[in-house]
């Protein structure tokens, strides 16, 4: 069975019996029959082989398409536009098992797992060049200035919009600096030729749409269905021009497994 001669195999078993230091096999007439060391070490033989297929099946079924897809995402994202993503996938691929988990965090706290290689996939706000991420435009978000129902500026109508050069007089809420959409609002106000005067920063927009309902400033925020639910007016922003992505961001050095990357190529497909 084994394709050897007896006497290799008689030296292999020679060989493996002083290397554990107990007989394996015992004479009984003229047959051969383990010893209760044998019939222990046989036990272990076929564990050892069972664990070692278990992962070599395990192995060929990551390289089907199947395993675990890490993914961080802004919190906006993780309302509608990542759960579809992730479920229309699971319906793609019924064949395949296929687990997701999912971690939410501003931009620059994601940005940092991935490095960490905490996370596999990223949805966010578009990273610094200098991080040398792979980042692909794949959603567009609608930027408005929101203000207290009482404010001066809610007397506009909500189809005129605003120019954020309209706003230079009152006091503002503002995104960190940690926030990935800062950047684009200062980038808008800059090109207004206006400095807004900021006078509270958070990092969470739905903190900032509720300090706003409570008067304690305006904001530009991205659009939510939240902010129809609040004490506030909502203005489109007529000028300048902006455009606000998010981005789906990997680390382009680090292996791929194909569940992550046929989730990669079907979010981009998709959008």
């Amino acid at each position: 069975q084994l394709c050897i001669t007896q006497p290799s195999l008689s030296r292999a078993i020679a060989q493996m019996e002083k290397e554990l230091g107990v007989p394996l096999f015992e004479k009984n007439g003229r047959n051969t029959m383990l010893t209760p060391f044998g019939r222990e070490f046989l036990s272990c033989a076929e564990h050892t082989l069972s664990t070692l297929d278990d992962g070599i099946a395990s192995l060929q079924r990551s390289a089907r398409g199947s395993g675990l897809i890490r993914l961080g995402f802004v919190r906006p994202l993780g309302i509608e536009f990542v759960p579809h993503l992730a479920a229309d996938f699971l319906r793609a691929y019924p064949e395949n098992d296929i687990r997701f988990t999912f971690h939410t965090g501003i931009t620059q706290h994601l940005l940092d797992d991935l490095a960490q290689r905490k996370v596999d996939l990223l949805f966010c706000s578009k990273p610094q060049d200098d991080l040398k991420f792979t980042a692909v435009p794949v959603q567009k978000q609608e930027l408005v200035v929101i203000v207290p129902q009482n404010h001066p500026l809610a007397a506009r109508s909500a189809k005129d919009g605003i120019c954020l050069s309209d706003t230079a007089s009152y006091p503002h809420i503002y995104f960190t600096k940690t926030s990935g959409i800062r950047s684009v609002i200062d980038d808008m106000f800059h090109r207004e030729n206006v400095i807004p005067n900021i006078v509270y920063e958070t990092e969470e927009d739905e903190v900032i749409a509720g300090l706003v309902a409570q008067d304690f400033g305006i904001a530009v925020v991205p659009y939510m269905d939240l902010l129809s639910k609040l004490p506030v007016r909502i203005l489109p922003i007529l000028s300048p021009d902006y455009e606000r992505n998010f981005y789906l961001v990997h680390d382009g050095s680090v292996y791929m497994p194909p569940a992550v990357e046929n989730f990669r190529n079907f979010v981009l497909n998709r959008t």
